[in-house]
């Protein structure tokens, strides 16, 4: 217990970091709460079904994000690359028959002791880490030959092939985001990296000109009122949901488009269901919290590179790519600015494994700023001696 007791007193908490993870946290729950008690009741006869297991994914959440908040960035270091080829391997699993669970379609889940785990977010998670000790390890072969940037996509190819067979397309292009950022923020080449670009785009373009579900999205997305009933019928409700909640919103609970107009409200469209109940002021709120979550971790990235811990840097600057674009695309979707993609609002929208991984990443990020902030504080007393003079 003492060693406990001394561990939790040496780790350096960031305020504001831990406030807005808080507020989004609650926030979440609240929302969550409020989109799912009428699911919960004619799915299982329990209105408190869905609240419940949220809390229940967010109580795992904070227990697993803890024990990763306690290990040594060193650690992720040096696994880095196992952690990835795990990562390679539960994407084979998840596809292999009566293995992989199947939900609207998509084989997206693994069933372990009754939570679904979503395995493209445990790979997100672990592609941060294996793209900052790649930049780490080869920083000169990243910023003066194509290679460098290659070689790592290559991995990355074979992640998202796997992905799309479940298929998963916005988990794809979030890891391919996730690579291609903390590759230039490392330095790669800005015109190789639009050439990149400008491959990925391309193949983006064919995925979707060639998968009729995929299209049929595209072009929904660009008029869903010309099929208000069908194609267009999830982003109507959602934009409904807007246009109902004006300045303030209808009030907490008092929602009606959660009421089975509009679907996946607790999980993807999760955004909408806050825009109606909390209003302009709900959606400012939360758009908010976000860009204050990506800032501090940029600013904790930059803290950690003046330093020379490159690659916790490079971890705090993964981390904030991963936060800033979900959350985007997510919002995105839901305002009708992007086509239809099935990603959840990080740390708010309703799912076990979305949420116990978004809280490790979370923790991952409360160690790289209190490692930094430990360096800081054992080099500041000694730059103090030699400012004054200090012979030992």
């Amino acid at each position: 217990m003492k060693l406990l007791l001394a561990r939790v007193n040496l780790f350096h908490f960031d305020p504001l970091l831990l406030c807005v993870s808080i507020s989004l946290l609650l926030i979440g729950f609240v929302m969550v709460s409020s989109a799912s008690l009428h699911l919960g009741v004619k799915m299982t006869g329990d209105s408190l079904y869905y609240p419940v297991r949220q809390l229940m994914h967010i109580g795992l959440g904070l227990i697993l994000g803890g024990c990763v908040a306690a290990t040594p960035i060193r650690f992720w270091e040096e696994n880095g690359p196992k952690f990835f080829i795990a990562g390679l391997m539960l994407l084979i699993i998840v596809l292999i028959p009566n293995l992989g669970v199947k939900v609207n379609g998509s084989i997206r889940w693994l069933s372990i002791g009754g939570l679904r785990i979503q395995v493209s977010e445990v790979v997100k998670f672990f592609s941060v880490i294996y793209m900052a000790g790649y930049v780490t390890r080869h920083q000169s072969s990243v910023q003066d030959s194509a290679f460098g940037l290659l070689k790592p996509l290559a991995l990355f190819s074979v992640a998202c092939l796997l992905l799309l067979l479940e298929p998963d397309f916005g988990s794809a292009v979030v890891i391919l985001m996730i690579a291609m950022g903390i590759m230039f923020l490392a330095g790669a080449r800005l015109s190789q990296f639009i050439v990149l670009l400008l491959i990925i785009g391309i193949l983006a373009m064919l995925l979707v000109y060639f998968s009729p579900y995929r299209l049929v999205r595209v072009t929904s997305f660009m008029d869903p009122w010309a099929d208000p009933l069908k194609t267009g019928f999830q982003l109507v409700q959602a934009l409904i949901s807007f246009g109902r909640g004006e300045w303030l919103g209808v009030g907490l609970g008092s929602g009606i488009q959660k009421l089975f107009y509009l679907p996946e409200a607790h999980t993807d469209f999760l955004f909408s269901v806050i825009a109606e109940e909390l209003g302009l002021l709900g959606v400012v709120t939360v758009i908010g919290l976000f860009s204050l979550l990506v800032w501090r971790t940029f600013e904790i990235a930059e803290a950690a590179e003046q330093t020379g811990q490159r690659f916790s840097a490079f971890i705090a600057y993964g981390l904030g790519i991963w936060f800033g674009f979900q959350s985007f695309v997510n919002m995105g979707v839901n305002m009708g600015i992007l086509p239809t993609k099935g990603l959840t609002l990080p740390l708010m929208s309703y799912g076990g494994g979305s949420m116990m991984i978004m809280c490790c990443a979370i923790a991952l990020l409360f160690r790289v700023q209190s490692e930094t902030a430990e360096i800081n504080a054992s080099t500041v007393p000694a730059q103090h001696r030699g400012a004054r003079g200090y012979h030992g």
